[in-house]
């Protein structure tokens, strides 16, 4: 405060003093009636000139609490913390030091801000620009980032994930992720999992978010996409394409059951596609399994070495049998939940009935067994099944 603020404080409380004093002394109603009136309004006149003072401080703050009320709605220490990041944010970036705001704030308050401020002074010159105008700069990030929804934490990481990226660039891919109808959260958890997408350009951002709500991955099931696979966005568009040509012309998915496939397992855009179409061949003909049975089990988000070995040792141990042309077996096969979506203990327990100990030893039998029979056995297999359904149908 001012010496003109501190005298005027000392004024007001001297003349309370006085004229309380006078009017202990005075006994008249009357007399003493009017002087409380008259102190009362004396009182408020040095309250009135106070407050135009202090306003006026507040005023050669480029940041006013009146501001930040605006931008922070929340309440608490979340308001006070807030407040205090963007005071001394300013200060930081106008040059000054941290010490020239009086705000009391506590030791990770303190720790946060020295923080962000040396973020600041690292930025190149052209990016510390001034608020009123030119180039983004780090207050007009956080600024808009904690009006989408984004706590300070969240700030703090998001700012050093990519240290040398341009504020504008943060701030578009963002935004762009905000625009699909993914809340903050998830986006903070998949750049955090994936800084590359921060070097992305934005062009071929806003072109993968186009081609998803093509397929179906719009709004809220994005979501989940992101957050399972942010890789999504990074990869090439041919190898995208490769995976979506062998669902639909290959595997014979519908464009329903596909948009549902990738929101169950995206992360079969990342396989191969040669080994997803053999992955599903070994469910269909193999196994038995049909299209909307591998969507809703999410069949295909398993490995291929995990799905031979559960279903081949409970095919052997008499407990799973492939179904005939009708879909009829002679046992009742377990869930397919009950065989992959469970861990191995409890698939060893429950649905196998086996010990640990045979299980190992099947598996490396399994494995010596797959070195000495290639692959191309398998293709040659489904042909031959293709090939007798075929004949069956000509014979109907």
């Amino acid at each position: 405060m001012q010496p003109g603020a501190r005298a005027l404080g000392t004024l007001a409380l001297a003349a309370a003093a006085v004229l309380g004093r006078e009017a202990e002394t005075d006994r008249a109603p009357e007399v003493r009636g009017w002087r409380r009136r008259y102190f009362r309004r004396r009182c408020l006149s040095v309250m009135a000139v106070l407050a135009r003072r202090v306003f006026d401080l507040h005023h050669q703050i480029p940041l006013t609490w009146v501001c930040l009320a605006k931008l922070t709605p929340h309440l608490g220490e979340q308001k006070r913390t807030t407040a205090s990041l963007f005071c001394k944010l300013t200060i930081a970036a106008g040059g000054g030091g941290l010490e020239e705001l009086p705000l009391v704030v506590s030791k990770k308050c303190v720790q946060e801000l020295e923080s962000r401020a040396n973020t600041v002074h690292c930025l190149p010159e052209k990016q510390r620009t001034s608020v009123d105008g030119g180039p983004l700069t780090l207050e007009k990030v956080v600024c808009t980032l904690l009006d989408m929804g984004f706590s300070d934490v969240h700030i703090n990481e998001l700012l050093s994930i990519q240290p040398h990226a341009s504020p504008q660039q943060l701030l578009d891919i963002i935004s762009e992720f905000i625009l699909l109808g993914v809340n903050p959260e998830p986006v903070y958890v998949a750049l955090k999992k994936s800084p590359q997408l921060l070097k992305m350009p934005v062009v071929r951002v806003k072109k993968r978010s186009s081609y998803l709500r093509k397929l179906g991955l719009g709004e809220g099931k994005l979501k989940r996409v992101l957050h399972s696979c942010p890789e999504i966005f990074t990869m090439h568009q041919r190898d995208v394409d490769g995976v979506i040509h062998v669902l639909k012309e290959k595997c014979l998915f519908t464009v329903q059951q596909v948009t549902e496939i990738l929101y169950r397992c995206p992360n079969v855009l990342q396989q191969d596609p040669n080994e997803l179409e053999y992955k599903f061949q070994y469910a269909y003909f193999r196994m038995g399994i049909k299209h909307l049975d591998i969507v809703r089990t999410e069949f295909l988000k398993y490995s291929l070495t995990k799905i031979k070995q559960r279903h081949i040792y409970l095919e052997r141990l008499g407990r799973y049998q492939t179904p005939d042309k009708k879909g009829q077996t002679q046992i009742a096969n377990p869930l397919l939940k009950d065989i992959f979506r469970v861990s191995e203990a409890e698939f060893l327990a429950k649905t196998a009935c086996s010990s640990a100990e045979e299980f190992v030893v099947f598996k490396k039998l399994l494995a010596r067994e797959e070195e000495e029979v290639p692959e191309s056995s398998m293709s040659k297999e489904v042909e031959g099944e293709e090939e007798e359904e075929d004949k069956d149908e000509e014979e109907l």
